[in-house]
């Protein structure tokens, strides 16, 4: 049974007497219970139980009918507190002489409404009881819990008292146990990462390749006033382009990003990039698959750099960088390295005083933890990344003292209230989501793909060799149910390792692969590759024509990156061969979800699914605060409602 807790909600007048007045609550199908001056009752409803015994402040044992008794004030005060024994919530009254009668009335399993008829001036008080994950939800009210020999009640109020009364009413048997200030969801993660790139909340929706973050998932997380990255990695240029006429038209003034990619096997592809983002004045990057620092991505953030009148570095180019391992995160968290400042000047990129210049600034001062993700992942748990990161940023801005201090957020298994709590409560600046955001209706993926993730568990992700690094032997994380993607990336890249040549593949292999994974001839798929590649680099045609198993890697890399496009597409023909990018993560989602509004994948709106998971994360911050001062959390508060959208914009309302 729940610990609950009640708020007044206003007074009015009326001209029933309490007879009348439930008469009227009843014949409108709503269960009442009028309890009359001297009597103890007790009333059983949608696992409420409530006692009540006038002129008197009291916690009843309902098993035992015990009243524990208090000293009272002339104005009335409410609380709800839990018996000791069984746990079950009980409504606790601090009342005049003048009440003459009280009305419960039960209005869901979470909420219960009291009124309270006064003799003396004719006045109604009406109050709801909450459920305490309820009245935790409202997080711009403070709230005081009490205890009355080893029993606790919740009651709005600062420390200044509770109710508007002298918290020297409760009694002398009765004391303040913890003090619960407001958390609006404004003030999880780090301010200075809010205002730095102009969001309200620190929450960002990660990239995830081919367009699946979509323009539309960047537009509705900006206009919820968080930050959102285009998923340019693997799109050719003229695409990413229209994705940024669109959104510095549509999002003027409000924060974007877009991703940038490293690409080994492509470097110019990498320079092309950061040649078009400079030039479109993409102030914004997130960085992601980085080995080791390249000269386009130092070239990007170092454009520009100068003193500002105050003699203030300033740098109009950002990067957020994604990152798994502590020797890329050094890299990122330091200055840009010498030797590459130095091309960047032969080469009349920057001037030699800019080279100087960026030896002041780190080369992203927001560094993303990244656990275990969706796609490229190192598998690393975020209770051990990053606090090692964290350290990290300790010691290097120590180092180098820079005026741009270093932050860490947190990426990889962020997908439901507990674990953004647990996040933010590690130290992290911003969280950073993703497959739940392709699950959402604005992603770039297919209603077909968006069902198969609303199905996910936890155990229903694989690891699957990467397109953009297949030769490398580098995986990425994806979803097995529904689709054979990841058993079929796997044989070609076994294939791949043990033989030198498509010629010299068994005929049973040579069959398998022409039927089943590209529906044509080995011939005919490379030809379809020769032919893609002879527009997007000629330079790897000529290889493959010289290197055999060159050729061989870039036909069986061609089924790879078409996997992807056809799951985006929704091509129905090609199901079994979807390559959908996704963590373990979506399938605690979705158990989270389970019998929420969110449980259906045509409801899930990414900025919606945000704000749930926040406003989630601030009622478990919020219950822990209580515990750690003492007062017991009820087991059956494992999680908070799931507020409609409706229900959230006014939450928002109230806490401006």
């Amino acid at each position: 049974m729940a610990m609950m807790a009640i708020t007044t909600k206003s007074s009015m007048r009326v001209n029933a007497d309490r007879t009348k007045l439930a008469q009227r609550l009843t014949e409108r199908g709503t269960n009442v219970g009028v309890i009359k001056k001297n009597y103890l009752s007790h009333a059983h409803h949608a696992e409420t139980w409530t006692a009540f015994k006038p002129e008197t402040w009291q916690f009843v044992e309902i098993k035992t009918q015990r009243v524990a008794s208090a000293p009272h004030p002339h104005r009335p005060t409410l609380a709800i507190g839990m018996d000791k024994q069984g746990g079950n919530p009980l409504l606790a009254l601090r009342l005049s002489r003048y009440c003459r009668s009280l009305i419960l009335k039960a209005d869901s399993q979470s909420e219960l409404t009291a009124k309270i008829r006064w003799s003396r001036h004719g006045a109604l008080t009406e109050a709801v009881l909450l459920s305490l994950s309820s009245a935790l939800g409202r997080l711009g009210e403070p709230w005081l819990a009490l205890e009355h020999e080893g029993q606790f009640a919740l009651i709005p109020g600062g420390l200044g008292g509770a109710n508007g009364n002298d918290t020297a009413h409760c009694g002398s048997r009765s004391r303040i146990a913890a003090y619960l200030p407001a958390l609006p969801l404004e003030n999880l993660g780090d301010p200075d990462f809010r205002r730095d790139h102009g969001l309200r909340f620190a929450y960002v929706a990660g990239a995830m390749a081919n367009g699946i973050a979509s323009v539309e998932l960047v537009e509705a997380m900006a206009r919820a006033g968080m930050l959102g990255f285009f998923g340019s990695a693997g799109l050719e240029l003229e695409r990413i382009e229209s994705a940024i006429d669109r959104l510095t038209t549509g999002l003027a003034g409000l924060p974007f990003g877009f991703n940038l990619i490293h690409s080994p096997n492509e470097p110019d592809r990498e320079a092309a990039t950061v040649d078009l983002y400079l030039r479109r004045g993409i102030r914004l990057v997130e960085a992601a698959a980085y080995l080791r620092l390249t000269l386009p991505v130092v070239r990007y953030r170092v454009t520009g750099i100068a003193r500002d009148p105050a003699g203030r570095v300033v740098t109009p180019n950002r990067i957020v960088a994604k990152v798994s391992r502590l020797e890329v995160a050094t890299h990122f968290a330091s200055p840009p390295p010498e030797e590459l400042l130095n091309e960047l000047v032969h080469s009349r990129a920057i001037t030699a005083e800019q080279a100087l210049l960026a030896a002041q600034i780190p080369m992203a001062q927001d560094i993303t933890a990244e656990a275990d993700s969706a796609g490229h992942t190192d598998n690393r748990p975020l209770v051990t990344l990053l606090p090692t990161l964290l350290a990290l940023r300790g010691r290097l801005q120590a180092k180098f003292t820079f005026d741009q201090t270093l932050r860490v957020g947190a990426a990889g298994g962020l997908s439901t209230p507990s674990a953004l709590a647990a996040a933010f409560t590690m130290g992290a600046a911003y969280v950073v989501t993703g497959s739940v955001n392709q699950a959402c209706v604005e992603s770039g993926s297919c209603d077909a793909v968006r069902r198969l993730l609303a199905q996910a568990e936890q155990a229903d992700t694989a690891m699957a060799p990467a397109a953009d690094m297949f030769e490398m032997g580098v995986k990425v994380q994806v979803l097995k149910r529904g689709t054979m993607f990841a058993m079929r990336a796997a044989k070609l890249y076994e294939l791949y390792r043990t033989h030198s040549s498509l010629e010299g593949l068994a005929a049973a292999d040579r069959a398998v692969l022409e039927k089943q994974f590209f529906r044509a001839s080995l011939e005919a798929a490379w030809q379809s590759t020769r032919a893609y590649f002879q527009e997007r680099d000629p330079r790897e045609v000529e290889r493959a024509e010289r290197d055999p198993k060159h050729k061989m890697a870039l036909v069986f890399r061609s089924y790879l990156g078409l996997s992807s496009r056809w799951a985006n597409a929704g091509d129905p023909t090609r199901v079994l061969d979807y390559q959908v990018w996704c963590g373990p993560a979506m399938g605690a989602f979705n158990e989270w979800a389970r019998g929420t509004g969110l449980e259906q994948p045509e409801n899930r709106h990414a900025a919606h699914v945000a704000l749930s998971l926040l406003h989630g994360a601030a009622v478990q911050l919020r219950a822990q605060a209580l515990r750690t001062q003492g007062v017991p959390w009820p087991g059956g508060l494992a999680r908070c409602p799931v507020l409609s959208v409706e229900d959230m914009k006014k939450l928002l309302q109230n806490d401006e």
